[in-house]
């Protein structure tokens, strides 16, 4: 299979990890060869309840034998689709009412995007240095690192941007901004969280001038920080919404919420103002209920601080600098990408999934599913730990 892997199948990378995968169960990753691999990443903060959970399973199962595709989206009513949106409006604050429901969350941006221009009658978008919202060309364009969006020039125009955390620069968001995009973590540039009221500050702001707050939840969003969405650690109300990754535990989907009012203008002036076939799929809706439910009716978010401070506890290592994040969006911190990598690679062959971030090389990334236990995180923690001092040994 690896052969046809490389032949026939696209690349992203020069050198994918080219795990030949078997099956998946719980927090478990096993190859052909019947090797188990521990899963700290969660197929990158994607796969919410774990591998295989059952009331997802159960949902799409009992969706397949009901109906698929009908109709594309917005003109028939479908029960899980209506029903996901509803719960959501049940657990988001007010205005954050009415939600567009897409095929990923790099799509979901660019709904915002059109969202912000056509409710302001705007055009110029401003985002955050180093920030990473998707890869298609709208979602590009408000990428803040120039070297991977160089050669796919010209993008969007009138995209400004702005230093995360950075004050003083909020005077960049004017009367003739649309909207500001921005990630609650900071995710590609290394999990960083807003400090001293940041998001109040920008959310402030925005009133002022008459701009709209979006706030990109694809990573921090259902329950990885503590909360259903991050913002809601910060005493924030963005005025968009965008999610995706671990909403669907483990089905490809996106989203973004918006008042009412607001995500009404998408539907005339014209009309079709956003539009997609699949989105909102029936069955991909089963499974983001199901995980919903589940997140809302347990313990799961509540537990991942609990999680996040035995991380914390059991990475206590020289060459772990400091570990950023909250809750299970977690990056441990090295002094040199060259180390990162050793420590990603090594781990691997030892039965650890471990995985680099975006735009910052010394991260290790640790996002694995709500649902693992203390003594897999015990496990998966000794082994890395094995790892960190088989090279500081090396480095003496």
């Amino acid at each position: 299979m690896i052969h046809d892997f490389f032949k026939y199948q696209a690349q992203t990378s020069p050198y994918p990890l080219a795990l030949e995968v078997s099956h998946a169960k719980g927090s478990y990753v096993y190859d052909t060869q019947g090797n188990a691999y521990l899963d700290f990443v969660a197929g990158v903060s994607a796969c919410t309840l774990g591998h295989q959970p059952q009331r997802v399973n159960d949902a799409i199962k009992k969706q397949l034998d009901t109906y698929s595709h009908v109709m594309v989206y917005g003109e028939y009513a479908q029960h899980p689709a209506t029903e996901l949106c509803k719960l959501l409006a049940d657990n988001l604050p007010y205005p954050l009412t009415k939600t567009y429901l897409v095929n990923s969350g790099t799509e979901a941006i660019e709904g915002a995007l059109k969202l912000a221009r056509r409710v302001t009658g705007r055009s110029q978008l401003i985002s955050c240095h180093n920030a990473y919202h998707g890869n298609t060309m709208g979602s590009m364009s408000v990428m803040g690192f120039e070297e991977r969006k160089q050669i796919f020039r010209p993008l969007i125009p009138d995209v400004d941007f702005i230093t995360f955390n950075n004050e003083a620069d909020l005077e960049k968001i004017t009367t003739k901004t649309a909207g500001i995009l921005l990630e609650t973590i900071q995710g590609g540039a290394g999990f960083i969280e807003p400090q001293n009221n940041f998001l109040k500050k920008v959310r402030q702001r925005c009133d002022e001038v008459g701009a709209l707050m979006l706030l990109d939840e694809i990573q921090p969003g259902f329950g990885r920080t503590g909360k259903l969405f991050g913002f809601q650690n910060y005493d924030v109300i963005p005025d968009v919404v965008v999610m995706g990754k671990g909403m669907g535990g483990g089905m490809p989907v996106g989203a973004f919420t918006a008042a009412a009012s607001l995500m009404d203008l998408l539907s005339h002036d014209p009309k079709l103002g956003h539009i997609t076939t699949f989105g909102g799929h029936p069955v991909i809706a089963a499974a983001c209920l199901a995980t919903l439910q589940e997140l809302t009716e347990t313990e799961l978010m509540a537990q991942t601080l609990e999680k996040e401070q035995l991380f914390r506890s059991l990475l206590i290592h020289p060459l772990i600098k400091e570990i950023r994040g909250r809750g299970l969006m977690l990056a441990a911190m090295t002094e040199t990408p060259e180390i990162t990598n050793e420590i990603v690679l090594r781990c691997h062959k030892r039965g650890l999934i471990l995985f680099w971030l975006l735009f910052e090389g010394c991260a290790v990334r640790i996002t694995p599913p709500l649902t693992i236990s203390e003594d897999e995180i015990r496990k998966g923690c000794a082994i890395l730990h094995d790892v960190l001092e088989e090279i500081a040994n090396e480095m003496k």
